[in-house]
């Protein structure tokens, strides 16, 4: 799995770096760090800034995680 994330030094926190932790838990990761130039916010970079969007995005990742939260749907039998 790759994810980027883009988001301003100052922005950086505790907060992130927990969650960072509770999303890869028991993994290894490689984190890289890189200035950009500063641009227009792409939609999921617009709505990540928003702490109630993050959780709720974590707390979505958490629920698909967990085998009995998911349904699978046989496309053949779909009328």
């Amino acid at each position: 799995m790759s994810t980027i994330y883009r988001l301003h030094a100052d922005e950086l926190t505790v907060e992130f770096l927990e969650s960072l932790k509770e999303l890869y838990r028991n993994k290894n990761i490689e984190i890289s760090i890189s200035e950009t130039t500063a641009r227009e916010p792409d939609e999921t970079t617009y709505l990540l800034a928003h702490p109630a969007n993050w959780s709720r995005l974590l707390a979505a990742i958490e629920s698909v995680q967990q085998p009995g939260n998911r349904v699978i749907i046989d496309l053949d039998n779909l009328e």
